[in-house]
């Protein structure tokens, strides 16, 4: 490639932007940047989840205390968080929370098994030990759990009304059935439960012969 571009036809022959493409990109950035901040502003304004604040409290008692396992996990967790803020999905309840701590808990258990492989026993107990801490949080979040138990339960009677109301096609019933448990005030709204899961669950009970 030249060093050194002569003219604004070379450049679109190059497939680079012209001062006129350039001007139009970086006001639709400051368009998208202004927009995002009003979000940001609005999020601002709602209250921390109860769990957060809690983790933002331990996080000082941890340091404190010299715990290094706890503090390892509340940094990262709430280094997460903030990463989330300045998204378009940022964590504003405790189930978002716990569902972010349950996602922790399971790359640390990855990661426990591949150190376990390398024949390395001492990281994999430290992320044991960071795996018992996430579950400790987790347990204590106040956050009502869902067994397979239950949710097997919820999709069984969310089908038998899809049914009643005429609804058995597989695909539309599924998609049916997971708007309705999750929906504000469904089965499922507000509990700590994966929906990728809960979609596994739910198409196999909807599959299955009645």
């Amino acid at each position: 490639m030249a060093s050194k571009i002569t003219s604004r036809a070379l450049q679109s022959l190059l497939g680079q932007p012209t001062l006129r493409q350039t001007s139009t990109r970086n006001a639709a950035k400051w368009s998208s940047a202004l927009t995002s901040r009003a979000s940001y502003s609005s999020q601002a304004d709602l209250p921390p989840p109860p769990l957060l604040v809690k983790l933002k409290g331990d996080l000082k008692t941890a340091m404190r205390a010299k715990d290094a396992t706890r503090l390892s996990v509340l940094r990262s967790v709430l280094a997460a968080t903030l990463n989330a803020s300045k998204t378009a999905s940022p964590i504003q309840t405790d189930v978002q929370l716990v569902a972010l701590l349950r996602k922790t808990a399971r790359s640390c258990q990855e990661s426990v098994t591949e150190f376990r492989g390398a024949g390395r026993e001492d990281l994999a107990e430290k992320e044991e030990a960071q795996i018992r801490v996430l579950d400790e949080y987790t347990a204590g979040s106040g956050v009502e759990s869902v067994s397979e138990t239950q949710l097997r339960e919820m999709a069984a009677a969310v089908k038998a009304a899809l049914a009643s109301e005429g609804i058995t096609d597989a695909k539309a019933a599924t998609g049916e059935a997971m708007k309705r448990l999750f929906a504000p005030g469904g089965p499922l709204d507000g509990k700590d439960v994966d929906k990728k899961e809960a979609s596994k669950i739910v198409r196999e009970v909807i599959a299955a012969a009645a």
